[in-house]
């Protein structure tokens, strides 16, 4: 469900980010670079989820 969820979001914030720099270029917008561009960051979301490890560091006192 988190991958779901992930995309979702993705897809949302790169789309509106494409709408409003599009604007303020004054260039049209372009919905399907926007969904390109989405699954791209949502792939690299999960890739980086995977690499980060969750086991807490042990801190050592000198």
């Amino acid at each position: 469900m988190k991958f779901v969820f992930t995309f979702i979001w993705s897809f949302l914030l790169i789309t509106l980010l494409n709408y409003v720099v599009s604007s303020v270029n004054g260039v049209p917008f372009d919905f399907t670079l926007g969904a390109i561009v989405s699954v791209g960051v949502a792939l690299l979301l999960f890739v980086i989820s995977k690499v980060i490890p969750n086991e807490p560091v042990a801190h050592e006192h000198h």
